[in-house]
């Protein structure tokens, strides 16, 4: 199918010329002698360029340009000028012309402008592509974060369910053993629950803004672990900082076991006190992760408390993000430091 060119020249006899010349190469060639047949002729027709004389009878090529520039048309422009105005050309491709060409009386003036029209329609045709391209990219990232989302969505309703049954069974319980485990159990599903709620509530599902999820998940420690007792005062001082998904999880999952272990074994049984968790940053890229208490002390070389299973947890959590759980010496209560790096 022939490409259509809008000619806009008040020489009636050179713009036959290039409905000639123009024609034998493929184009079709519609002809406007000043700025309002023009912009008529490019409401009412489809071009793929404009070739556009500067010198016209009571305006230039600049206004012409200026006018498409204001209705948003961004057809390709070839500028046609004399061969003493240089000034002119670059003024018109700063006001968005493709291209320029000189007009001489010679025979070389219809190949240059064959040839820079060509130039200008193939560039333009791969912008339109690559902007579509872009535009399909986009859509596509688009789609893709609701879909993640929503799994994220569906993954936290699941597992919260999860855990309420568990809830449940550990108030039928009559074993205090089986209900710590299901009582731990239920913690560390709360902890990757509520990782999933933070993705699904942020504007970056690949990233967890570790101040809220860390708030909300303090929360959830406390009232899974003290369902029948007030224990220790939780406080928490969290630096606005994000983590990619699955080191948030990490994070959550150690938070989660040293906050525990805190509540129930820091106070005696009825004893007031308070455990605090910090996550600051230490300039950088790092972080310093921190559980402390008052309370009676535990050290690295102690045996743990329970089963042992919190303490592998921890420090294979630790290990996935290039790190160890240090116990740092108090002199009262136990502080546990983890510093990691913000970046994977």
């Amino acid at each position: 199918m022939p490409q259509t060119i809008l000619y806009v020249d008040d020489d009636l006899a050179l713009a036959r010329l290039a409905q000639r010349y123009l024609g034998r190469a493929g184009y079709d060639v519609v002809h406007a002698a000043d700025s309002s047949s023009a912009l008529e002729a490019l409401e009412n027709g489809s071009f793929s360029a404009i070739v556009l004389d500067h010198y016209l009878r009571s305006e230039t090529g600049l206004q012409i340009l200026a006018a498409l520039k204001q209705r948003n048309i961004s057809l390709p422009v070839i500028y046609v000028t004399g061969s003493s105005e240089a000034t002119i050309a670059i003024e018109a491709l700063k006001s968005g012309a493709s291209d320029y060409v000189i007009k001489t009386v010679g025979e070389e003036f219809w190949p240059l402008m064959e040839s820079a029209l060509r130039q200008a329609i193939t560039n333009a045709e791969l912008r339109q592509a690559k902007e579509k391209a872009d535009q399909e990219i986009r859509l596509g990232k688009e789609r893709a974060e609701v879909l993640l989302a929503e799994v994220n969505h569906r993954v936290a309703n699941s597992l919260a369910l999860v855990a309420a049954l568990i809830r449940l069974q550990v108030s039928n319980s009559k074993s205090e053993e089986v209900k710590e485990a299901l009582t731990e159990t239920q913690a560390r599903i709360t902890a990757i629950a509520g990782m999933h709620r933070s993705l699904y509530t942020s504007d970056d599902v690949r990233q967890v803004e570790m101040d809220k999820y860390l708030g909300t998940l303090v929360k959830e420690v406390q009232n899974s672990v003290n369902m029948e007792q007030q224990g220790p005062v939780i406080r928490l001082e969290a630096d606005p900082v994000s983590l990619a998904s699955d080191r948030a999880v990490s994070v959550g999952m150690i938070v989660t076991e040293l906050l525990t272990n805190a509540i129930k074994y820091a106070y005696p049984e009825g004893g007031e006190g308070e455990v605090r968790v910090a996550l600051q940053q230490q300039g950088g890229e790092k972080v310093l992760l921190s559980v402390e208490d008052d309370g009676i002390g535990w050290t690295q070389n102690d045996a743990p408390k329970g089963t042992g299973l919190g303490s592998r947890i921890v420090k294979s959590m630790a290990a996935t993000l290039g790190s160890a759980v240090q116990y740092r010496p108090r002199a009262s209560g136990t502080r546990a430091e983890l510093l990691l790096s913000l970046q994977s």
